[in-house]
This record gives structure tokens, C-alpha cells and sequence, in this order.
């Protein structure tokens, strides 16, 4: 599968959707978030981080731009590239060294997604619902592939949180 769309109704079911994917991560992986201010970039990376047994409190990195977070087996690179101009930028921020043992969740991934030939794309979209959210994974290379298909399905079969807007998309 290379790609899904979820549609969440409430911030409990996209935490779940989050806590799903943190089952499947692992230190190296680069996982890209993009979506417009306040889309629930950074509520998701806090899911990510709790489901993963993070007690460090997350805030987005925005002046930061970069901020760790010890979880039980690994840790957590949370990078936000909004005020990077370019890769350039990224580059010179020496991150590079941090991530084969981290899992990277980069928020305005987009900005820098060259710099990652192998990643996990999702973005956010703001549903009409006051809290839902459309959420759209998109695998660049074999790793996401094979992990989207059970990640998809580990999603189909929450019915905890369920909300009259849920809804899973295969596209």
C-alpha cells in the first residue's frame, strides 16, 4: 500500500491513530508532517511520543527547532522546519547525526523531504468538524510500503474512540 487517508472526528481517535503508528516506529525512521498552522501536527507527535511512554512534555520546536524526548526503548527527534529557508539550513543544523538512533518526526516536513529519500509522509487537513481532521499517509520507499498496509489495517479495527466523523480511505 502506498498510500491511506483517515478521517478523524475527535482528538481521542487521532490519538489512537497515532499511538497505532508508534507501534511501527523504530530509531532511523523519518516520519514528515505537513499540514497548515493549528492542523494538529504537534498534538500528534505528543500521541507519538506518549504512546511510545514519553513523560517529557512536547511543545512544538518552532524557536527551537529542535527538541528531544526520551521514550522507553529510543528517543524522539522533534524537528519543525517552518523557519528554515531551505535544506541548506537543515543541514547546517547537524541533526543528521542524531537520527540513525532517534525516530524523527519533522514537523512542515515538506519543506525538506529531499533530504530523505526514505520516509513517511502525513498530512493533516482540517475537516469541517470542529476537531476532526483528514489524515493522509503516503509511503516513499519499500519500509513505509509493507508497514502502511498493517497500519492501515490496525486503524480499520480501532472501534475504541469512534466518532460519527471516522473514516478510513484507501486511495
Amino acid at each position: 500500500m502506498e498510500s491511506f487517508s483517515v478521517v478523524s472526528g475527535s482528538p481521542a481517535r487521532t490519538a489512537l491513530i497515532a499511538a497505532a503508528l508508534a507501534d511501527r516506529l523504530r530509531p532511523g525512521d523519518i516520519v514528515l508532517l505537513s499540514g497548515n498552522l493549528a492542523a494538529g501536527k504537534t498534538t500528534f507527535v505528543k500521541a507519538v511520543a506518549e504512546a511510545l511512554g514519553s513523560t517529557d512534555p512536547v511543545t512544538s520546536p518552532t524557536f527551537a527547532l529542535a527538541q528531544f524526548y526520551a521514550t522507553k526503548e529510543s528517543r524522539i527527534l522533534h524537528v519543525d522546519s517552518y523557519r528554515l529557508a531551505d535544506v541548506e539550513e537543515y543541514r547546517d543544523l547537524g541533526l543528521a547525526e542524531y537520527q540513525d538512533d532517534a525516530i524523527s518526526l519533522i514537523e512542515w516536513g515538506e519543506k525538506i523531504a529531499g533530504e530523505f529519500p526514505c520516509h513517511l509522509a502525513i498530512s493533516f487537513v482540517a475537516t469541517d468538524e470542529a476537531d476532526g481532521r483528514s489524515l493522509t499517509f503516503s509511503a516513499t520507499c519499500d519500509r513505509w510500503t509493507a508497514a502502511l498496509g498493517d497500519l492501515h489495517a490496525a486503524i480499520s479495527k480501532d472501534t475504541h474512540g469512534s466518532h460519527a466523523g471516522d473514516r478510513n480511505i484507501v486511495d
